[in-house]
């Protein structure tokens, strides 16, 4: 079988190498040969969100349009196109309405966001909202023959719209991200998060709990992804970090205690549609983490096993001190964790899920 994969990103973004990139040599030993073809390549995901490119960022979006339109001869020798997301980042869903419609191939929609919540750009403001056509998702979820969903609540919205909805939640190669021995002897402790500009501020709802912290307890955080020059917590020592793709185990790998606050008032109703990915990571890598309970990251895991939930600050307070000052809960914690994911979100058990759903899709035709 032939998949035709459109994805708006390249392999930075995290939705195309973990939802995408990482199958294809899972799916090709089941039969399925999966190409990837992201709207954007490297060099436009990498100025993408820098306000200033906005020139040069229009130029390679129109490139990048005229190349999408050559991926419809790809699409005449598909089985299935796998859409991630969406083919282009702007605009209407030309692409999607001529595969579906005129070539008649079925189509299996990826959503690992609620991108069916529209939201204010932080870079481009009321201009990025208004190109972005937030109600191509309901179009998308319509015309699809099966929705592959990254959480239950992404899942119900689908399902709600009288589409069939197949939970397949974002995983990581266990056998590439796995514990650090060498973590046990570092001192002090050290706090983390790894995540994107447009999620830093989530990190920033809890500045005031961790500088608390600091003036009871040594610490260090460590920030990877903020996208900031410069980041200052009174009293504390800050790691500012840019993400590289190529560090990204070793990123997740330094840390003590994984950090996953989710601040529901910021982006209204785009939270609950969260992956909760970071928490697969965290406990992949033998890392316990204390985590905000909103979309996905209040399915993963085992409250008290694998990690600790907290909605306010006083929470917050209280479920990192007690990782702080207690070295062996930590190690239980992450060893559950790590136990906890290869039991559940193994590679080749999602990989098994999306080949059955290609296949589902590909009946259709």
């Amino acid at each position: 079988m032939n998949v035709l994969a459109l994805a708006s990103y390249p392999a930075e973004a995290a939705a195309t190498r973990f939802r995408l990139q990482q199958f294809v040599g899972p799916l090709a030993a089941r039969g399925i040969t999966l190409s990837i073809h992201p709207f954007l390549d490297s060099q436009q995901f990498t100025q993408l969100y820098r306000q200033k490119s906005w020139p040069r960022t229009a130029i390679g979006l129109l490139g990048s349009s005229l190349r999408r339109l050559g991926d419809l001869k790809r699409a005449r020798r598909a089985d299935v196109i796998l859409v991630q997301r969406e083919a282009m980042l702007f605009g209407p869903p030309l692409i999607e309405w001529l595969t579906t419609h005129l070539m008649k191939r079925p189509m299996v929609l990826d959503l690992d966001d609620a991108t069916y919540v529209s939201y204010t750009s932080p870079t481009y403001g009321g201009l990025g909202s208004l190109l972005k056509w937030f109600s191509k998702t309901d179009d998308l979820i319509r015309w699809a023959t099966v929705v592959t969903c990254g959480n239950r609540g992404i899942a119900d919205y689908v399902s709600g719209k009288g589409t069939a909805a197949r939970i397949i939640p974002t995983v990581v190669d266990t056998n590439l991200f796995k514990p650090d021995p060498q973590s046990l002897a570092r001192h002090p402790v050290v706090l983390g998060w790894i995540g994107t500009h447009s999620t830093f501020p989530y990190l920033e709802s809890i500045f005031p709990v961790l500088s608390e912290l600091a003036r009871k307890h040594k610490f260090r955080l460590k920030i990877v992804g903020a996208g900031k020059d410069k980041i200052s917590i009174p009293g504390l020592e800050v790691e500012n970090c840019a993400w590289e793709m190529d560090r990204e185990i070793q990123d997740f790998q330094s840390i003590d205690i994984g950090l996953y606050p989710i601040d529901a008032s910021l982006y209204e109703g785009w939270a609950s549609g969260k992956s909760g990915f970071k928490a697969v990571q965290y406990m992949a890598v033998g890392v316990p983490y204390v985590a905000t309970p909103v979309g996905g990251s209040a399915e993963i895991g085992e409250e008290g096993t694998t990690h600790l939930f907290a909605t306010t600050n006083a929470e917050w307070q209280q479920a990192l001190e007690g990782l702080l000052t207690n070295a062996e809960r930590r190690q239980q914690m992450g060893a559950a964790g790590r136990r906890y994911v290869v039991e559940h979100y193994g590679l080749e058990d999602q990989a098994e899920k999306l080949a059955m759903t290609l296949h589902e899709a590909a009946l259709q035709r």
